[in-house]
């Protein structure tokens, strides 16, 4: 079985310890870590996983925009980027991840002019990666989540305008059940440039609670050869898609959820 991680922001607001804790006890070997690291130290934070058995397989970001018509909002967003490859420098080396800006669903200027700035700015921190020997990975949101970037072909766009060789693409399925007419064509069309996968179902619930065909996209998986880990995205159902904490149990359903997903990939043989 490929490793299975899981993003801590799913968790909500709680302690990271308390979260490493949970993620433990489902037996998951791993986790994508929220980049909200001010105030953590890496040291603390490897020894914290190590202890528990658990690896970090790659960061995610918090919610900054380097595609952003002000100079000072992509400043800030670049210089955020910087610190967390730094951060990921000490912390061993886990990818990268970045993404359009998180709930800005039009442009403020120009498409193609936001295309230039994300273009630039994400350029600016593979070069700081590269100098660490971290990989950097693009997530594709959907189009009710951001604006840039909503399909693998566009990564793809995004990929080659950036020309860099440590950048890789991040697919999601479910974001991929949004806005692909084929998710397994477009894994195949990624390749090996395909760099992570997160999963969750059609309706961001666990594996099999939704329509996804994740024995089509593991067969696609396997023949573009990706041997990268899991990384599972889900949330409990609920209002307001862009905070995990929902209306009563949602850390019951959530793990829940995370066993059963764990159990399905396993009977799906991965």
């Amino acid at each position: 079985m490929r490793p299975l991680g899981v993003c801590t922001w799913t968790f909500g607001p709680r302690p990271l310890p308390e979260v490493l804790d949970r993620v433990a006890r489902l037996g998951l070997e791993g986790v994508e870590l929220l980049g909200e690291v001010e105030g953590l130290r890496p040291a603390e934070v490897r020894a914290g996983l190590a202890e528990r058995g658990l690896e970090v397989f790659s960061l995610t970001p918090a919610n900054v925009d380097l595609a952003h018509p002000e100079p000072a909002v992509r400043r800030e967003a670049l210089g955020y980027y910087l610190r967390l490859v730094d951060f990921a420098a000490e912390l061993g080396r886990p990818m990268v991840s970045c993404h359009g800006a998180v709930g800005r669903v039009a442009p403020l200027a120009s498409l193609e002019a936001e295309w230039g700035w994300l273009a630039e700015g994400v350029a600016q921190v593979c070069d700081r990666a590269a100098q660490a020997g971290l990989e950097v990975v693009f997530e594709v949101l959907n189009r009710y989540e951001s604006h840039l970037v909503n399909t693998a072909a566009e990564a793809l766009r995004l990929l080659a305008q950036v020309g860099r060789p440590n950048l890789k693409v991040l697919l999601d399925a479910y974001h991929m059940n949004l806005e692909e007419a084929d998710p397994a064509g477009a894994i195949l069309a990624a390749g090996p440039r395909l760099g992570l996968f997160h999963l969750a179902d059609s309706n961001r619930r666990g594996l099999g609670r939704g329509h996804t065909d994740f024995a089509g996209l593991l067969r696609a998986l396997e023949q573009v050869g990706y041997a990268g880990p899991f990384i599972l995205e889900l949330t409990a159902p609920g209002p307001d898609p862009f905070t995990p904490v929902k209306p009563g149990d949602y850390l019951g359903v959530l793990e829940r959820d995370l066993a059963e997903s764990r159990a399905y990939l396993k009977a799906l043989g991965n």
